[in-house]
C-alpha cells in the first residue's frame, strides 16, 4: 500500500508492504536516490506541523475539543453523527497549544508539567526543532491561556520559561511563529 497522507507536513509517501520484501524495496529506493526518513525526523516533521501523534496528543480519553481537532467535527451544522450529542453536552475544557522554550537548559517531552497563570497544564509531545533551533511541544493547558503568555515548564525539577504559540510552527519549510 502506498499513500501519501501527508502526516509529517512534508510532501512524501508512506509505504506499507509484506516485511519480507522491505529489505529488497529499501535497497532499490535508495539505489534510485531516494532519501528516507525514520522515525525521530518523522516524529519532529509532525510536531513542527502542530500535528497529533495517537496515544500522546489525543486517544480515547480526550474529546476532539481538547486535542485541538475541533476543525474535523461539525457541531453547528444539522449533520447529525456518532458521538455529536456527548460533545456539545461536555464541551471543551483544555486547549491543545504550542509551546516555545524561551530558557536554555532543557529539552521540552511529553508529561512535563506546564505552570500557567491560569491553572496547571501538561506536555502532549516535545523535542528539539532542527528547523528552528528551539526546544518545541505541544501542551494541554487552560482555555484562557493565549498566545504570547509566558508559561513554566518544569524540566529536571527546574521551571524554564516557554512562550505559548499557535501551531503549526512551520509549513512549507516555512517558520511561522515569531523566534
Amino acid at each position: 500500500m502506498l499513500a501519501r497522507t501527508g502526516y509529517t507536513g512534508e510532501d512524501g509517501f508512506e509505504i506499507v508492504l509484506p516485511a519480507a520484501r522491505a529489505g529488497p524495496l529499501w535497497r532499490r529506493l535508495a539505489d534510485a536516490g531516494v532519501k528516507p526518513c525514520g522515525l525521530g525526523a518523522r516524529d519532529t516533521l509532525r510536531l513542527e506541523a502542530g500535528m497529533n501523534l495517537w496515544g500522546q496528543d489525543m486517544d480515547e480519553s480526550v474529546s476532539p475539543l481538547d486535542a485541538g481537532l475541533a476543525w474535523t467535527v461539525d457541531l453547528e451544522g444539522t449533520r447529525e453523527f456518532i458521538g455529536k450529542a456527548a460533545l456539545l453536552a461536555h464541551g471543551q475544557h483544555r486547549q491543545l497549544a504550542g509551546l516555545l522554550l524561551a530558557d536554555k537548559g532543557g529539552v521540552l517531552r511529553g508529561h512535563q508539567k506546564v505552570a500557567t497563570a491560569e491553572g496547571e497544564g501538561a506536555i502532549t509531545s516535545g523535542t528539539f526543532s532542527p528547523t528552528l533551533a528551539r526546544s518545541i511541544a505541544l501542551a494541554r493547558i487552560p482555555l484562557r491561556v493565549r498566545a504570547g503568555a509566558t508559561v513554566d515548564v518544569t524540566v529536571r525539577d527546574r521551571p524554564l520559561a516557554a512562550t505559548v504559540v499557535k501551531p503549526p510552527f512551520v509549513r512549507n519549510w516555512k517558520i511561522l511563529i515569531n523566534l
